[in-house]
């Protein structure tokens, strides 16, 4: 049971740095401080894969006006679900 805890656990850090990495990139291209091309649109676009499915359903929620908590909530789920499964 416990290899099913740690695997479950990896995931969940995997899918908050995942969030976290898509936050930095989505501002870096925001600020114009990076072009959406080359390696940047490949990282991009593996980072909407892996974390817009969870992020979707959430946005229709957490949005104040044009600003999108969603990675915010997102990563508060997913800690919850990870202390949750850690006190197990």
């Amino acid at each position: 049971m416990s290899i099913i805890i740690q695997l479950l656990d990896s995931l969940i850090l995997f899918i908050t740095l995942a969030i976290f990495g898509r936050v930095i990139v989505d501002w870096l291209l925001v600020a114009g401080v990076a072009k959406y091309e080359g390696a940047i649109a490949s990282v991009h676009q593996a980072l909407l894969l892996v974390t817009e499915p969870l992020l979707s359903p959430i946005r229709k929620y957490a949005r104040i006006g044009t600003i999108d908590l969603s990675p915010m909530v997102a990563i508060i789920i997913l800690s919850i679900i990870g202390s949750a499964i850690g006190g197990l």
